[in-house]
């Protein structure tokens, strides 16, 4: 089976760099499926949980808002966090998912209103992907 090159990297470290299969990811416009060969795209993430099939494993990766740069045989993905499910604390993610729900109802700013619902969009995609690696 054919594979493309995988990094994804975060300002703190790299955090998966590996020859894959497919990658979905949920750009801004909605979601996207990436397999060896694809046509080379520069697009923008949204919070989400990253799937990736590898040798017949599935791997979820939670990331923050950031950009893909995908070519034929590699895919870039840059975030400003990325975090494998078992390094995601869901108790601390749910309070953020409060805390930012709360401020949702409260904000008028847009600018506010905007910062709180990208909060929110991160606790719900470490949510995610921290319940998937307990099924």
């Amino acid at each position: 089976m054919s594979t493309i090159k995988l990094d994804i990297v975060t300002p703190e470290r790299v955090v998966y760099s590996e020859e894959i299969e497919m990658l979905v990811a949920t750009a801004i416009d909605g979601d996207i499926g990436i397999l060896p060969g694809h046509t080379p795209l520069v697009t923008g993430l949204v919070p989400c949980v990253l799937k990736i099939d590898k040798g017949g494993e599935k791997i979820h990766i939670s990331v923050s808002d950031g950009f893909m740069d995908v070519k034929p045989e590699e895919i870039n993905v840059v975030v400003r966090t990325a975090e494998f499910p078992e390094e995601i604390d869901i108790e601390r993610a749910e309070e953020a998912k409060e805390r930012a729900k709360k401020r949702l109802e409260k904000e008028d700013d847009r600018t506010n209103k905007a910062k709180a619902n990208s909060a929110l969009e991160r606790a719900l995609a470490r949510i995610n992907a921290a319940e998937r690696k307990r099924k």
